[in-house]
């Protein structure tokens, strides 16, 4: 098998430039697609063609389906890489991409749709023994007394969750038998309207768990690998903040036994491409709570801790090369962290769009910096308000913590309000240290 020839990024901002690198390495050409206002986009620049796509407005351009082939067709592109948000987690995108003769650089439509859909995703771990939160195996029906009974039998607090939700939204905790099936109700109502489909399931509450996810790879000649797992604990309203890799303080024996299964999982359900199995930890358990079928944000953390480069493999993958590793050949070496510095103001947290009067980035040894800014270079308000990632790694935790905490101190952005304030005060902080949190430490530590 040949390597794609041309592949149209179907994104924007750090994840495009690094598709966009990636691409470069391979030999690959690039075609960028974007909106009227992103036309000075760092990628766009680089790449090799560039296409406009529509106006400003997301859904007029990155999330135009039609629009986005079509600029394929007029690039002869071969390949269409979605990255991550927007259309990256689109069954229907993906089908429609390889309806029209273009290879989707990422899952088969049909493992997205199994995947997206938290219940049908839940049932296919249960059945390739992947270790779940106890709960309604299955969507709510309007038996109130059987709801009623799964509650009881898996004990209060539960929480309700709209099956095609994410992002923390659909989502509802309870604490009680009686406030029990009307928040099924109102969650029901919240998750038609919000995400088209009423489908609820309902769930364990876990009071005091860490998020911890395990990456994955799989090829199209039935090898898959994981690359160990990453803490991403640190959020604020279900939104990362801060992740590390690997996941500090895990028990060594429930962390081998569900590495394995996301692997034996991934081979049950024919994944193929990148992907990432989602849990809840608490007292030494791992729960699984969703896959996402694309590259994860805070992938670098787990290209720094092995050496492998999650997108290359994508795109080896798409090309149907096998994979370049075997589970033997990777190694997970020292610690890395992520910050994730996003435009916005660092106490209320409102978007600052706006020009970047002058960016300078950190250097060093062990230091990381995808990020699509450059000085003069105008944030939009259209889209996500992230602008920047800041990567270290050392050879234990705490290098990789001092080290960021250096690093944070030499960004420089200028001309807009960043959350680099709060990334500084997490890295000192005491509890962060020591690893002592959970997935509510931070909103704390905000409030406090």
């Amino acid at each position: 098998m040949a390597m794609l020839e041309k592949v149209l990024i179907a994104n924007r901002g750090e994840i495009a430039l690094r598709i966009l690198r990636a691409c470069k390495e391979l030999g690959i050409k690039t075609v960028a697609v974007h909106s009227q206002i992103d036309r000075d986009l760092m990628h766009v620049r680089l790449a090799d063609e560039s296409v406009c796509i529509g106006p400003n407005s997301a859904a007029e351009s990155y999330l135009n389906i039609p629009t986005i082939i079509s600029a394929a067709e007029v690039t002869d592109s071969v390949g269409i890489h979605p990255g991550y948000g927007f259309l990256a987690e689109n069954a229907d995108f993906a089908e429609q991409v390889e309806k029209s003769g273009f290879r989707f650089i990422g899952p088969r439509a049909e493992t997205i749709r199994l995947m997206g859909n938290k219940v049908s995703a839940i049932n296919s771990m249960i059945e390739a023994g992947v270790p779940t939160v106890p709960g309604s195996d299955g969507p709510l029906t309007d038996d109130d007394e059987r709801t009623l009974e799964v509650a009881r039998r898996i004990g209060y607090p539960v929480i309700i969750k709209a099956a095609s939700g994410g992002g923390g939204r659909g989502m509802q905790v309870v604490h009680s038998e009686a406030a029990l099936l009307k928040s099924v109700q109102i969650t029901q109502s919240e998750a038609k309207n919000t995400f088209g489909d009423a489908t609820v399931y309902l769930e364990k509450y876990l009071e005091r768990p860490r998020h911890v996810e395990v990456q994955v790879l799989a090829d199209t000649h039935g090898n898959v690998i994981h690359l160990g797992d990453r803490d991403c604990s640190m959020q604020r309203r279900h939104q990362k903040v801060l992740e590390e890799a690997p996941a500090p303080d895990i028990d060594p024996e429930a962390r081998e036994i569900t590495l394995k299964a996301c692997v034996d999982a991934c081979k049950k359900i024919g994944y193929v491409g990148a992907g990432t199995f989602e849990f809840l930890y608490q007292d030494g358990a791992f729960y699984f709570i969703e896959m996402n079928t694309r590259v994860q944000v805070e992938h670098p953390v787990s290209e720094m801790v092995t050496g492998v480069d999650i997108v290359r493999e994508q795109l080896r993958i798409a090309s149907g090369l096998p994979l370049q590793y075997t589970q033997d050949e990777i190694k997970i070496s020292g610690h890395a962290l992520e910050c994730r510095i996003n435009a916005e103001d660092p106490q209320t947290f409102v978007p600052s769009p706006g020009r970047v009067k002058h960016f300078h980035a950190p250097g060093g040894n062990g230091i990381r910096v995808d990020s699509h800014l450059y000085s003069g270079y105008t944030v939009p308000p259209f889209y996500d308000s992230m602008v920047a990632k800041l990567i270290t790694w050392g050879d234990d935790r705490e290098i990789a913590r001092r080290r960021m905490k250096n690093a944070l101190d030499e960004l420089v952005v200028e001309g807009i309000k960043t959350n680099q304030a709060l990334h500084r005060k997490l890295v000192r902080d005491g509890g962060f240290k020591q690893v002592d949190f959970t997935i509510h430490y931070l909103e704390k530590l905000i409030r406090d």
